[in-house]
């Protein structure tokens, strides 16, 4: 595998304005990346990338919304007018809507998909043909515990292909599937109360341990990670449980929230 030839190899990374977005910000820079940032916060990426600075990391900041269908195709232009060359893409960037699917606007549904679905396979497609031709790049999916679960109630939207297709490019490509974990992601949706309520400290994780071990994880070249011994329990229990007994399951996850 051939190494970028540059002094420090450079990573893109979406919602990087808070949460697991700015800890894998902090670990990229800590194993010496520059970064390049994207969110639609200017104030906190300014922030993130001062704080950076101090460890001699390199940050470029582009504020964008990835709602946008056409944020990615921009973001890859405004990148390459820079003349920076992406090692690594951590597609990061997500939100959550919990009114029910009758109950939301077809709105919301629509950039939820642009978000957690279409940009990172679109920005994936961008930059992934560079890295391949190089011999060198990183791609990590944030995705979550909830995409190895059934489906709750309330939750209305919610690949590892490409890990094989790229594994003998010297491009790794890798799934992190963090169950809760403290951030602003509850916050957003407004259901922080709920679910400190709801779940024990145990269950929480910091963002900070999940960055590191997601990072490790690429950098290993395997296809998916779940952070956290209970977490990992319970994705192995989503799929050897009947499927009766496992909806029983999160359909009391919902309802001990609906509670509080």
């Amino acid at each position: 595998m051939s190494l970028p030839s540059r002094p420090r190899p450079v990573v893109l990374i979406t919602g990087a304005s808070a949460g697991i977005g700015a800890a894998l910000a902090r670990v990229y820079a800590a194993e010496g990346w520059d970064l390049i940032l994207t969110a639609r916060r200017e104030g906190p990426l300014l922030a993130l990338a001062t704080e950076l600075g101090i460890s001699g990391a390199a940050s470029t900041i582009l504020t964008d919304d990835l709602a946008d269908p056409a944020a990615p195709r921009r973001l890859f232009d405004a990148i390459q007018a820079k003349g920076l060359t992406v090692d690594g893409l951590v597609n990061n960037a997500g939100f959550s809507r919990t009114a029910g699917f009758l109950n939301t606007d077809p709105a919301a549904h629509r950039a939820m998909i642009q978000v957690m679905l279409a940009a990172p396979v679109e920005l994936a497609r961008l930059f992934a043909p560079g890295m391949v031709e190089r011999g060198y790049g990183r791609i990590l999916n944030v995705a979550s515990l909830a995409g190895q679960m059934p489906a709750t109630g309330g939750d209305t939207l919610y690949g590892q292909g490409l890990h094989l297709e790229l594994r003998e490019t010297g491009v790794h490509v890798t799934a992190l599937c963090p169950g809760y974990t403290l951030t602003e992601f509850h916050d957003a949706n407004g259901t922080r109360e709920q679910v400190s309520s709801a779940y024990p400290a145990w269950m929480w994780q910091t963002a900070d341990h999940v960055a590191r071990v997601g990072y490790e994880t690429c950098e290993a070249n395997r296809p998916k990670v779940t952070p956290g011994i209970m977490n990992n329990l319970l994705a192995g229990l989503a799929k050897h449980l009947p499927d009766r007994v496992a909806l029983r399951m999160v359909g009391g996850h919902a309802k001990r929230l609906k509670r509080i």
